[in-house]
This record gives C-alpha cells, sequence and structure tokens, in this order.
C-alpha cells in the first residue's frame, strides 16, 4: 500500500526495502524481493512486476508530481524520501542502534527490539526486519495486547478516574498512576500474564490470561499495577529470548509509545529488568525516526549514527531500586516463568471444552 502511495506522490512505483515487515515475496536476508524461483511467488501467486521497486532507506524516491502538490498543498518536486516501518521508525528515533540497547515499545501491542549488523531470528523461521540502518536488521518480540491494557482495565475498572479526569483537567492514565502508588511494588503477590490474546508459538495458541495470587488485601489498584509488572515480565522473558540467541546482553532500555508516559510503568521497568530504563525526550518517536531519514537522505547529516547523535537525546531516566529488582528477580524466576508451564494443560481443555461442536 505504501508503495502505492509512493507512486500516487511521485509517479514512481517504488518502496522502502525497511517497510517489509510481512510474509511478502521477500528475502529478509538479502533485504531484497526473492529470487525468480523462490517458493514464496507461487504460494501467493504473485509476479515480480506487480511489486514496487526497493530503495534503501534515505534515498530520494522522487518529487511530487504536480497532481500531488494540488492534492497536498505541498511544493511541486519536493523530495520524497524512503524512511521505514512505523516500529523501525520509532528505534530509529529512540536512538536504540546497537545490540546493548532495548528498545522497549508500550504501544497498543508491546515489543522489544533489537538492533543487530547480522540476520537473526529469535523465533525459528520468524525473520527480523530491515533496520533503518543500511544492511542492518531489527529483531522484534511482541507481546500482541500490550497497553490496550490499559484501555481494558479503564472500562471494566476505571469508571471513576474516567469521571474524574475531565474536573481535574488530566487523562484518566495519570489518575491511574496516582491511584498506584499506595500498592507496593509486586502488587502483594497478585501475579498477572498478560496473554488475553494467544499465540502462535510463544505463548501457543490455546493461551489464554492469567491472574492469580488473590487476597482480601486486593483491590483494583492491585489489579492496575499487576498489569504493568506483567508486560513487564513478558517482555523480559522475551529479552532473556534475543540475548540467548545474540550472546550480547541488553546493558539499557529505551522505551518509547504512550505507555513510557506512567511513571510507575517507567519504574517498575527499570526495576523487573535489573536495567536503567530512558525515557527519549519524545515519545512521538516513530516521527522523529522518519525525520532523522529524511535529515541523511538530504544531507544534512553524513551517517545515520551522526544523525541519530544529533538529532535524539534522553528524557528521564529511571534507575533501578536494589531491593526492588531483588524481590522482582525472585517473583520472575520462582513465579512467572512457571505460570505458563502450569497452566497450558488448563489452557488446552478450557479450548477443547469450549470449543463449538462441528
Amino acid at each position: 500500500m505504501s508503495g502505492w502511495l509512493n507512486y500516487r506522490l511521485t509517479g514512481r512505483f517504488v518502496e522502502s526495502a525497511a517497510s517489509q515487515v510481512g510474509y511478502l515475496p521477500f528475502d529478509f536476508k538479502r533485504q531484497a524481493w526473492a529470487r525468480s524461483w523462490d517458493w514464496k511467488w507461487r504460494a501467493l501467486g504473485a509476479r515480480r512486476e506487480q511489486m514496487p521497486d526497493l530503495a534503501p532507506v534515505g534515498s530520494i524516491l522522487g518529487g511530487l508530481t504536480r497532481d500531488a502538490a494540488e492534492a497536498t498543498g505541498l511544493p511541486e518536486g519536493l523530495p520524497v524520501v524512503a524512511a521505514a516501518a512505523d516500529k523501525v521508525c520509532e528505534i530509529l528515533g529512540a536512538g536504540a542502534i546497537t545490540l546493548d540497547l532495548g528498545a522497549v515499545s508500550y504501544g497498543t501491542t508491546a515489543t522489544i527490539n533489537v538492533t543487530t549488523p547480522r540476520y537473526l531470528e529469535s523465533t525459528p523461521f520468524i525473520p527480523p526486519y530491515p533496520a533503518a540502518l543500511p544492511g542492518q536488521f531489527v529483531v522484534e518480540i511482541q507481546i500482541f495486547r500490550g497497553f490496550w491494557m490499559v484501555s481494558w482495565f479503564k472500562q471494566q475498572f476505571g469508571q471513576p478516574e474516567v469521571a474524574a479526569a475531565p474536573v481535574e483537567g488530566v487523562s484518566p492514565e495519570a489518575l491511574f498512576d496516582r491511584l498506584v502508588k499506595g500498592v507496593p511494588p509486586g502488587s502483594q503477590g497478585l501475579m498477572l500474564q498478560p496473554y488475553w490474546t494467544p499465540g502462535i508459538r510463544a505463548p501457543g495458541p490455546d493461551a489464554r490470561g492469567a491472574v492469580i495470587g488473590f487476597t482480601d488485601a486486593h483491590t483494583r489498584a492491585h489489579l492496575y499495577r499487576a498489569i504493568l509488572e506483567g508486560l513487564a515480565y513478558a517482555l523480559r522473558e522475551a529479552a532473556e529470548r534475543i540475548q540467548a540467541r545474540s550472546r550480547i546482553p541488553i546493558e539499557s532500555l529505551r522505551v518509547s509509545g504512550g505507555g513510557s508516559q506512567s511513571d510507575v510503568a517507567m519504574q517498575a521497568t527499570a526495576d523487573i529488568f535489573n536495567r536503567p530504563a530512558s525515557r527519549p525526550h519524545t515519545f512521538e518517536n516513530t516521527g522523529l525516526g522518519a525525520a532523522i531519514a529524511a535529515a541523511v537522505g538530504l544531507g544534512l547529516h553524513r551517517d545515520f549514527p551522526t544523525a541519530v547523535g544529533e538529532m535524539t537525546r534522553l528524557g528521564a531516566t529511571f534507575e533501578p531500586n536494589p531491593a526492588h529488582a531483588a524481590l522482582y528477580e525472585e517473583l520472575y524466576a520462582q513465579v512467572y516463568l512457571r505460570m505458563y508451564g502450569r497452566l497450558s494443560p488448563l489452557y488446552a481443555s478450557l479450548q477443547r471444552i469450549l470449543r463449538p461442536s462441528a
């Protein structure tokens, strides 16, 4: 679709090589369309001539045509520069361009990514995406529901904050942060696994969400904090899978997305990972990453590392609290990592019992 958009803008059917994030007839190792004999063409019933030409990030795709200029109000001939897919731009805008920096995104889908100079599959047969840096790759693991779970909490349990937010002139999420300040790290033993939507391989297709450890001391504030902690646990588990494949430790985190505006979420992330977690100076890192691609393409900076160094900076950095990190380490290792294995047979039973009869 973006190739078609570029055609409407420039008259050329051309696309950024770093916008290929689906199982199209694309060779992820070569970052090019698959060779003519590849099975993907036959599987999809597609032909090479149906696909746009591919261009590296930072290249000039063309200039705005007269029709596009009239439709957009922008100058005719304005350069159109190849950027990348939204997540790839977000990672670039966060400045996470080396393997020791984990790029966490607390958006509707929560993700952790690293940029690597070599092809690396964190999950077998799930390829890394092309990175914004030419010839490099982005390894990603998703927690599909992510901060959608905050929206779910708001809809199901957050009516007081939703009602109070307009009166106080703040967002309901800001009031949720205030709500959980009295809840200690670890949520007094309330543990949440954020699989409200199952996966294909990790977790499996039978997976469901789980909350365990309820006592009469728990309130909706505990549940909200357990959501934030559960997402961070899941992302830490994902990060450990990436590190096992790359053999390079993630030393610090750059956290983007709307959820990064929550100080509680940021501190919990730092404590659960036991790594510094930094909020870039803007949470609109996708737009910043696209601007970095444009700056390199137009020659304002000589290369991507230089542009990242000049155009990105950190906002607040949250250092792990040693006592809290030690508590989370025990909860993560002794409870969270065991939850899915222990509950998986029950999920399969639920799926079998609830499956509609043929």
